[in-house]
């Protein structure tokens, strides 16, 4: 007998819509068990530095972790996966958002328009990093290749990104301006509540502590978050077209990788690592996502990155068409020496 040929994209794509369902009691406690310790490491970090021990400091750490999987949460509200009721997904988006310094409303028509494009080399641009072709490159002017390089230096991608992002790039409606009230009323709405908790916190412990605690366990958590974003999608063998030859199932499948961390990481990063199925059915609460992957475990070795492999996409830059993969500004430099 000849081998079987794997399930297509699609096939796979019904198959996964029987875990779809939420749970509010489980979302529930989801919360439960991540908003409280959340709040508690950093009540008690306020009061050791408040005291004196500034080695309280170092629970910055486990609340920024901590406020990465609250942003997970927000993420499955954002596509109606955390709770069964549409309005609820939403106010709890909304609430949290607050806290991820996250507009809601704003993220969610973002991260639609990625989910919808992403792959395809005519629909790049919201929601998503930057990737030029090497085509693309190629004919820039040396002053644009140079900001792309910039842009892409892990440097900035990993430090000066985020922090810009999370902190001022959020705080307008970029990209949406023009696109209606909804988007202004999200980010306005956002930073008012943003505001109005900060005021409340620094009226209790004063300006200086506050921005002591806060800032690190920000810039920590949105670090975290943009790395996450990046291994999904920027790995070498990820999949790009063009419009007719890309197929949105497909590329979801194999566009996306499987990070495979250890447990406790894939607990406080709510299983987005499995981000091949993710996209493939946006709509699965992240706490099914593993038994996903115990049913069905062929899906275990799509796009498989470890910890140790992560590191190395740190240095791809470009899709090279002709080769179908990602490749770094050194290989690029290389082919055309050649």
């Amino acid at each position: 007998m000849g081998a079987q040929t794997p399930p297509s994209a699609r096939a796979w794509s019904k198959t996964l819509s029987q875990y779809r369902d939420p749970s509010n009691g489980r979302g529930v406690f989801e919360i439960a068990i991540t908003l409280l310790p959340f709040i508690a490491l950093w009540a008690l970090t306020a009061t050791l530095v408040a005291h004196g021990y500034w080695i309280g400091l170092l629970l910055c750490l486990p609340a920024a972790m901590f406020l990465v999987r609250l942003f997970m949460i927000q993420h499955d509200c954002g596509h109606g996966a955390f709770l069964s009721h549409a309005k609820a997904n939403n106010w709890i988006g909304r609430i949290l958002g607050v806290l991820t310094f996250t507009p809601f409303g704003f993220w969610q028509r973002c991260h639609a328009l990625h989910h919808a494009g992403s792959g395809c080399l005519d629909h790049r641009g919201f929601g998503e990093i930057d990737t030029l072709t090497v085509d693309e490159y190629r004919a820039r002017s040396a002053w644009a290749r140079a900001r792309y390089r910039a842009y892409r230096h892990p440097l900035v991608m990993f430090g000066i990104g985020p922090t810009y992002l999370f902190l001022l790039d959020h705080r307008l409606p970029l990209g949406m301006m023009r696109r209606g009230w909804q988007p202004w009323l999200s980010t306005m709405g956002t930073n008012l509540a943003i505001m109005a908790a900060a005021a409340a916190l620094i009226w209790l412990i004063g300006f200086k502590l506050f921005l002591l605690i806060q800032l690190p366990i920000t810039v920590m958590a949105a670090t975290i978050g943009v790395w996450l974003f990046f291994v999904q999608h920027q790995f070498e063998q990820t999949v790009w077209d063009n419009l007719p030859e890309w197929q949105r199932q497909e590329a979801a499948l194999h566009g996306s990788s499987h990070y495979d961390l250890p447990a406790p990481l894939r607990w406080f990063t709510g299983n987005i690592g499995v981000h091949h199925v993710h996209h493939l059915c946006s709509r699965i609460p992240y706490y099914r996502l593993q038994r996903v992957l115990r049913n069905h475990p062929e899906l275990r070795e799509i796009n498989r990155l470890t910890l140790r492999d992560s590191l190395r996409t740190v240095r791809l830059a470009l899709w090279d068409q002709s080769q179908n993969r990602l490749v770094s500004f050194r290989d690029f430099h290389l082919a055309q020496k050649a």
